[in-house]
């Protein structure tokens, strides 16, 4: 039976992906096999000897001691692109408001309620209009920086809405780029990109290269009428950077999903309560996407979007009955898959199949045998230096 201990609220769809057969699932757990979660912030100390894996329904992990889980052989799980549709309909109506006298026109209509003639605030209304003209944004170029799977669909939409796309992103992996269209116009350099848009929508997860990667250097290379939306992570945009650029008249307007205190009164801001994920629909596909890996790793070993782990899949053959796998986290460091093997050869121990990969400092094997290995043989394993977590499967 294995064992996951739920913080926060998991939508049912998610939790119903666990057979009652051979999952306990609750928020009340002690000795958790794995841990399912959203935006709860998980303290080191929780990470034990006896969890195998973290998800995170949700693309950021910043609320988890990934470092931590990596030491222990923890694997950590996200779901990007569970949640990128939520996101970027936001992002839409990110451009919109800041394109058309939304806010303010809507504030303008509510502050007549004391009107109480039809005819009356028909005219008015037509007469005050033209205070809350905007733009269209057809026809206006978007830079989106970072073309993963949420910043991909957003090139994808506003090329369908008639806006010429620009995009930046250095680290675009070969999923990602099939999916860009391929009106896209890759920009390599980040100074061309925010000096040639008028809008910049940003799509990066927080990292050492992109902590306040939108600074001051980045504000004095855009147009003064340029439009920025965050609707990533707070920390990509130095705010007292943006602060200045607001004031000093270099960014045109400030879309975000992160109200901050010193903006709350600008009129060049417009800020939402983090709502880029919040649709019962996203909740639902971050949900079954992470009990779905947790799942198949538990299960089978196999992982899939892993932030600290590598990608690795290896069918089971669904006729073996005597077998087992073994699947075995190790530091990164040579020789390492040899001494494994030896001890299983010395135990006379056939292998059947098995893949091996790494990644950063850590390494992740699974083994299929064609007969249960003993305890001894395990123990043998887990005393081998730089052996972090060996399971049988």
């Amino acid at each position: 039976m294995h064992k996951i201990q739920t913080f926060n609220a998991i939508s049912a769809c998610g939790l119903e992906r666990f057979p009652k057969d051979q999952y306990e699932v609750s928020a009340d757990l002690g000795q958790a096999d794995a841990l399912l979660l959203r935006s709860h912030k998980l303290d080191a100390s929780a990470i034990n000897g006896k969890i195998k894996a973290i998800a995170r329904a949700g693309a950021g992990v910043n609320n988890v001691p990934v470092d931590q889980c990596t030491k222990h052989g923890v694997v950590v799980f996200n779901t990007p692109g569970a949640n990128a549709n939520a996101v970027k309909e936001l992002v839409l109506c990110g451009l919109l408001l800041a394109s058309r006298g939304i806010i303010p026109g809507i504030g303008f209509a509510k502050s007549q309620s004391s009107t109480s003639d039809y005819v009356e605030l028909s005219k008015l209304m037509e007469a005050e209009k033209k205070k809350f003209k905007g733009s269209e944004i057809a026809g206006k170029t978007l830079g989106v920086i970072g073309l993963g799977a949420i910043g991909s669909m957003v090139a994808d939409m506003a090329i369908k809405l008639g806006m010429k796309v620009r995009g930046f992103d250095p680290a675009l992996s070969v999923d990602a780029a099939w999916r860009l269209p391929s009106q896209v116009k890759r920009i390599e350099n980040l100074n061309t990109l925010v000096g040639s848009c008028d809008f910049i929508s940003l799509h990066l997860p927080i990292l050492d290269s992109t902590r306040n990667l939108i600074d001051a250097s980045m504000f004095a290379a855009m147009n003064k009428d340029t439009c920025l939306l965050n609707f990533a992570r707070d920390e990509i945009v130095d705010s007292d950077a943006l602060l200045n650029a607001l004031e000093s008249g270099k960014l045109g307007k400030y879309i975000c999903d992160f109200p901050r205190p010193e903006f709350q009164d600008r009129e060049d801001v417009i800020s939402m309560p983090h709502l880029g994920a919040s649709t019962a629909e996203a909740e639902e596909n971050c949900a079954m996407m992470a009990a779905d890996q947790l799942r198949d790793f538990l299960e089978n070993g196999n992982i899939r979007n892993s932030v600290n782990f590598p990608n690795l899949h290896l069918d089971r053959d669904i006729n073996a009955k005597q077998g087992a796998r073994l699947a075995i986290s190790n530091k990164n460091v040579p020789k390492m898959l040899g001494q494994i093997l030896s001890v299983l050869a010395d135990q006379n121990i056939n292998v059947i199949d098995m893949l091996n990969k790494s990644r950063n400092e850590v390494a992740y094997n699974l083994i299929d045998l064609e007969s249960v290995p003993s305890d001894s043989a395990l123990a043998a394993i887990s005393n081998i230096d730089d052996v972090i977590k060996v399971t049988v499967l």
